[in-house]
């Protein structure tokens, strides 16, 4: 029983969100001088969007944590046009799951809301590890 329990606590929505806002906070600390990160190239494969644009620099990711994170804690969402319409599309692919069992939809978004949220933090961690190289602090 106190290993399920476990799983929940460390499943938590809070818990997850709180960790991903601690490594914003951290990455904001360490990273003292943003611009340095200008026009350095990420050699991680989530930097290029689907749509064929450029892939970001350091700096530009830094901004989308950053806002990703302000998104979070406000519960205010605010999307330009190229992302109203990705979402869009993406909603037309998930018409079919509107229609099934709302539970089994709900726990379908949360696991997704749960990859999505461990996967920005280890990318929060690692900016804030390459900026530490950058500028010559070892870990």
């Amino acid at each position: 029983m106190q290993s399920a329990e476990a799983k929940f606590i460390k499943n938590s929505l809070h818990l997850a969100l709180t960790g991903y806002s601690s490594a914003v906070s951290d990455m904001e600390q360490t990273i003292l001088l943003p611009s340095l990160l200008r026009d350095v190239p990420s050699d991680e494969a989530w930097d290029c969007e689907a749509t064929e644009e450029s892939c970001r620099d350091l700096h530009s990711n830094y901004l989308m944590l950053k806002a990703i994170r302000n998104t979070v804690e406000s519960s205010l969402v605010f999307l330009d046009d190229h992302k109203v319409k990705s979402n869009m599309a993406l909603n037309k692919t998930l018409e079919p799951l509107l229609d099934s069992d709302p539970e089994a939809l709900f726990r379908f978004h949360l696991r997704g809301l749960f990859y999505v949220m461990s996967d920005l933090t280890k990318k929060t961690q690692s900016l804030t590890v390459k900026y530490m190289d950058i500028i010559g602090v070892a870990n």
